[in-house]
């Protein structure tokens, strides 16, 4: 039912009607309102797309026009990379998915990279639905019909993998997916 929810209110759908229709459904089948909440936060975070693209390319175009080398961080620089990213398998596994996305985001703005592991980490810190779950929820919203976005498609499923879902659970989770409506926009 989360999966439903997702791929309804995601910002490449935004089905409003459908997704009001399957959060009433899922409160009939007793999920809470955390659960809900949370699937919707997981979602909601899709826009990082963005800058996991336009950063690598803004910083491109940075290093081409200053002779083709960054500068060593600062240290200031340095220590939020530490902080933030350091040896976390997690992070490890979105840079090879993401090559130079941190690195990118940090020159250009070490504000959003902070906002971004903030912002990012809300819904694995109230933990209302497994770990699991969110990255089947995150899978499907990758794989709608109106955003393909294949890096984080493969990141979310190799986690989901490693974090035990089956093939069923993937395939109902795509097939889902797939049937998600157009952006019809908000009125």
């Amino acid at each position: 039912m989360l999966t439903h929810i997702a791929v309804r209110a995601v910002a490449t759908t935004m089905d409003v009607a459908g997704t009001g229709r399957y959060i009433e459904e899922a409160l009939d089948l007793g999920l809470d309102a955390a659960q809900i909440q949370e699937a919707l936060t997981v979602v909601s975070g899709l826009g990082v797309h963005t800058l996991f693209e336009s950063s690598r390319q803004l910083a491109s175009a940075v290093r081409r026009r200053n002779g083709g080398e960054d500068a060593p961080l600062d240290q200031t620089q340095q220590n939020l990379w530490d902080r933030h990213i350091g040896t976390d398998p997690y992070w490890q596994r979105m840079e090879a998915e993401l090559p130079g996305f941190f690195d990118a985001l940090l020159r250009m703005s070490p504000e959003t990279f902070v906002a971004f592991f903030d912002y990012c980490a809300v819904p694995w810190k109230s933990r209302a639905l497994r770990a699991v779950t969110k990255e089947l929820i995150s899978l499907a919203a990758d794989s709608t019909p109106t955003h393909r976005y294949k890096p984080g498609f493969l990141l979310h499923l190799r986690n989901a993998l490693d974090l035990g879902a089956g093939a069923r659970s993937i395939r109902e989770v795509l097939e889902i997916s797939a049937a998600a409506p157009e952006h019809r926009g908000v009125g």
